[in-house]
């Protein structure tokens, strides 16, 4: 019984400290940027090869543009992965998915059927607006230390 409760202590002191380390890891780069990239990747690779039917109606939405989905969609996903762990193209990186995400939108039916689109469009906008923390210990505000007046009629020291 005992150590069925201190092995539990221990799995939540393990996972406590996982996801200490995982909010630090996502706070030090822009990681809703790439997951909102790596979201955007999904739809514009998935739906020009889908066959979807809706009850007795099937929906093809097989396009000549299928390889140019596949590439837009493979960008968008290592562009995700990049914004994670390479902080320092982020710009890049965001110009690069707004573009694409761009592009996708005659190439990619309507980009993903707009899923995509909007997704890389937030994501990319994100990606350039991200700005990396600080190390540097917040200012504390400076309190005024003038020197007290002097009283009239005190000898300051001139002659």
């Amino acid at each position: 019984m005992f150590l069925q409760r201190s092995g539990g202590r221990e799995s939540l002191r393990v996972a406590t400290d996982a996801r200490r380390r995982f909010r630090t890891w996502r706070g030090e780069r822009p990681f809703w940027a790439g997951l909102f990239t790596f979201g955007a990747s999904l739809p514009v690779i998935y739906f020009p090869y889908a066959h979807l039917t809706f009850g007795a109606i099937p929906l093809a939405l097989s396009t000549s543009a299928g390889a140019g989905s596949l590439i837009i969609g493979v960008l968008l996903m290592t562009l995700g992965v990049t914004l994670w762990f390479q902080r320092q193209t982020r710009v890049f990186a965001g110009i690069t998915v707004i573009l694409l995400s761009l592009v996708s939108f005659p190439l990619a039916n309507l980009g993903g059927l707009l899923i995509g689109l909007i997704s890389g469009l937030i994501g990319g906008s994100l990606a350039c607006a991200w700005i990396p923390p600080t190390n540097a210990p917040e200012p504390q505000p400076a309190t005024d230390r003038a020197p007290a007046p002097a009283s009239v009629g005190e000898d300051h020291g001139g002659e």
